[in-house]
């Protein structure tokens, strides 16, 4: 029997109204009952999509308010103690305390020595990358206190709309192994994993009220098992599954974005109705499972990629999925690689895709047809997909021949780059020396990450601009006024190296890339980044060189505004790589040695203008390091490379600085050391340094800034929560060479607690000062 299904699909909605009732509910606009009622009104549509391409299941539990990890908390009870509920609470209200922190504020009182108002509260849970990806999860918490205590009112209730469509519902949730690996031990010493025998009896009590719901399957998501596991949490797999194998509820385990490895045979032999196996990322691995998998057992097959929105070569697929069928007994779940989060909702008539464009993408509904062409075909009825198996093989072939996608001067270039390119001149103490005389900064140097906040007079002006209805002049003088604002106020502030606030710019990955050659642009391509962020990746299809320089008027008119160094603000090429739908016809790393050659171009043309410090930002080099250890030296190597030679072109006096954050980096720290950014600034306020502390141990050679203040909530800390961060980060970063930051960019943030905030932080980097300075 063949059947199909998905893991997951995007939460937003078409035109993102998710996104939209969420940010007004946080402004007090909407009431829980209409943002409740509008998600139900999104699962049901999103529901209806599935049902339309024949899909045997609806999937549900994938859908979040803002993130499936922070579902699970409060589904199993676990809230951190810290946010202190007292049960006055409703569960939506503590559910976006955990996300996005609680703020209180109160009068300073005589004993404060200060007056005025006093900020408080409790920082949000911290965010890191999901896996590989661009998407955030929020991190559990767990201590030896932890218990866990079974909430299903909500997931029940999501179910029993998805009955009532009427509909078979497939519910999916992360796996309890999973659930504690991607949480963090708040307690020194403590081991979360004894936690599992606290945990299973309410994954024991869910699966049992879901079966007695008429649910028929359960997924359970258990992607560590891509990752390299020590022999403790493989035993905890095997004691997971051995209970919760035998409560009588069908379950479908779960595996997506990396390959098994030694894990193949765990997860083969795991006593579970189900196996999913990600066979875009593994292809390898596709039979090896099929053959060892028990006949009694379902194989779910991941076989259309969730990841990327290239459409798919279906007589590939098929050919992979008959071998299959014919060692499975003719027994097949034909399904997407992993949820289709990761892509947009669809692109069949997005405007900003000529019509050649559109027939080489695949969004999350497009695929879902794929899906149902599939299973007709696999059926024995080609014939009533006979026209869409053409269609596909004419796009494949249109792109192949595409006189868009190669480009010979691109080639040339990378072919007669020198071996010593991706070196700087001098090593980093004798450029240190020289930005020092250059720049005369004062010890812990304040800066910010780059971006201000993008206020509704920055997009409607943009947006007009892109509509064509607001002249090029005018636009100029409009963003020219922002950038004038931003300088000002930094100036105010006190801050020692500005930043021109990037008003010019709708997102730091799509401006570079629409000035790129090779890159493509969607009208409505969103992609789910954390809450209600969302991202629009621009579409790298063929190669890619720069026609002129990006950035340079505007950061030469803001330095004409300040005797203080300005930075040039650039995004990295491992991150444009990263971040953006990325061409699968060649190897990423001569792509991303294309984007880091453009990038080079940009640095040497702002330097020639007289920009002595320039950031190339690259968050997302952690998040594409291969999940098995065994890849990371080949990824790190032209990673690092491609960081290097776009930042190596400068004289030593020219700071180069290099941005990263929300990722977990202590565990390829000499590698970070390896790009040779003079200052790396980092995230870790969240962490409450902890993600620091590698950096000390490993003694980070070069300049350092550890955020201090978490941007992405709306919670101003005072500026004795953030010195107390700084004395944590000088115990162990030498103090000559520690900066002052937030954690990352302020686009998303508005002035007044920004100026707040700023203004907090440059206090506690000159109380740091005072401190250390001898009396």
């Amino acid at each position: 029997m063949i059947k199909t299904h998905i893991l997951g699909f995007p939460r937003m909605g078409e035109h993102r109204e998710l996104k939209t009732a969420l940010e007004r509910h946080w402004r007090g606009e909407l009431p829980a009952t209409e943002l409740e009622a509008k998600a139900a009104e999104l699962r049901a549509r999103h529901w209806k999509l599935q049902q339309d391409a024949g899909l045997d299941h609806v999937t549900v539990g994938d859908f979040a308010l803002y993130d499936h990890v922070a579902h699970l908390i409060q589904l199993f009870g676990c809230e951190p103690a810290r946010f202190g509920f007292n049960g006055q609470e409703t569960p939506l209200q503590r559910y976006f305390a955990m996300a996005r922190g609680i703020t209180t504020t109160h009068a300073h009182t005589e004993a404060c020595g200060c007056s005025g108002a006093h900020v408080d509260g409790v920082p949000a849970l911290e965010m890191t990358k999901w896996f590989d990806t661009n998407y955030h999860y929020l991190v559990p918490e767990f201590d030896s206190a932890t218990e866990f205590n079974l909430n299903a009112e909500r997931l029940l209730a999501e179910v029993d709309e998805a009955i009532a469509l009427p509909a078979s519902p497939k519910v999916a949730l992360l796996g309890p192994v999973s659930f504690l690996y991607l949480g963090k031990s708040k307690q020194e010493g403590f081991d979360r994993l004894v936690l599992l025998k606290r945990l299973l009896p309410a994954y024991e009590q869910l699966l049992t009220r879901l079966a007695a719901r008429g649910v028929t399957w359960v997924q359970l998501d258990e992607p560590i098992l891509g990752l390299d596991l020590t022999p403790a949490w493989q035993d905890a797999l095997r004691l997971a599954y051995a209970r919760l194998g035998v409560v009588g509820q069908p379950l479908l385990l779960a595996t997506y974005f990396s390959p098994l490895g030694d894990n193949l045979a765990l997860a083969c032999e795991l006593p579970v109705a189900g196996l999913h196996v990600d066979a875009v990322r593994a292809p390898e691995e596709l039979l090896p499972v099929a053959l060892r998998l028990p006949l009694d057992r379902e194989l779910s097959v991941g076989i259309i990629d969730g990841r990327n929105i290239w459409r798919s070569d279906l007589d590939q697929a098929l050919s992979q999925l008959n071998k299959v069928r014919e060692l499975r007994g003719g027994r097949l779940w034909v399904a997407p690689s992993c949820s289709l989060l990761h892509v947009p909702f669809s692109l069949r008539h997005d405007a900003a895709l000529d019509t050649e464009l559109q027939g080489w993408l695949a969004g999350a509904v497009e695929k879902l047809d794929e899906l149902r062409v599939l299973k007709r075909a696999l059926w024995g009825d080609e014939a009533s997909v006979a026209r869409e198996l053409a269609e596909s093989r004419i796009a494949r072939a249109n792109r192949v021949t595409s006189r868009r996608v190669r480009n010979g001067t691109v080639a040339a270039r990378l072919k007669a780059l020198p071996t010593d390119a991706d070196q700087r001149r001098s090593p980093f103490p004798t450029r240190q020396a020289a930005q020092r005389q250059r720049l005369r900064l004062p010890a812990f140097p304040t800066t910010t990450i780059g971006s201000f906040p993008q206020t509704a007079e920055i997009r409607a002006a943009r947006a007009a601009f892109k509509r064509g209805t607001l002249a090029e002049p005018a636009y100029r003088e409009a963003m020219q006024r922002e950038i004038q604002l931003a300088v000002s106020k930094q100036e105010a502030l006190g801050l020692d190296v500005l930043v021109h606030g990037e008003a010019e710019r709708n997102d730091m990955v799509e401006y570079f890339g629409e000035q790129l050659s090779g890159f493509a642009f969607t009208a409505n391509g969103w992609v789910q980044s954390y809450g209600s962020r969302c991202v629009k990746p621009p579409v790298l299809f063929g190669d890619v060189s720069r026609a002129k320089a990006m950035t340079v008027d505007w950061t030469v008119f803001a330095q004409s505004l300040t005797a203080k160094p300005m930075k040039g603000m650039l995004t990295g090429p491992i991150t444009i790589l990263q971040w953006s739908f990325v061409r699968d016809d060649q190897p990423r790393a001569t792509t991303a040695l294309q984007i880091a050659l453009a990038i080079r171009d940009e640095v040497a043309d702002l330097e020639a203008a007289g920009i002595a410090v320039i950031q190339i930002d690259e968050p997302a080099i952690r998040e594409g390091l291969p999940l098995r250890r065994a890849a990371w030296g080949e990824y790190l190597d032209w990673a690092t490379r491609a960081f290097r030679v776009s930042a190596s072109a400068v004289r030593d006096d020219t700071q180069i600085h290099t941005h990263m954050c929300y990722s977990e980096f202590n565990d390829i720290l000499p590698e970070i050391a390896a790009m040779d950014a003079d200052v790396i600034t980092i995230e870790t306020s969240r962490s409450d340094m902890e993600l620091l502390r590698g950096f000390g141990d490993f003694r980070y050679p070069n300049e350092i800034g550890p955020g201090v203040y978490d941007i992405h909530s709306p919670r101003v800390p005072d500026a004795a929560e953030m010195l107390r961060l700084l004395r944590k980060a000088a115990e162990v970063i030498p103090a000559d060479l520690l900066w002052v930051n937030p954690d990352c960019g302020l686009k998303t943030r508005g002035w007044p607690e920004t100026e707040a905030a700023l203004a907090h932080m440059v206090a506690a980097a000159r109380e740091l000062r005072a401190e250390a300075t001898p009396a």
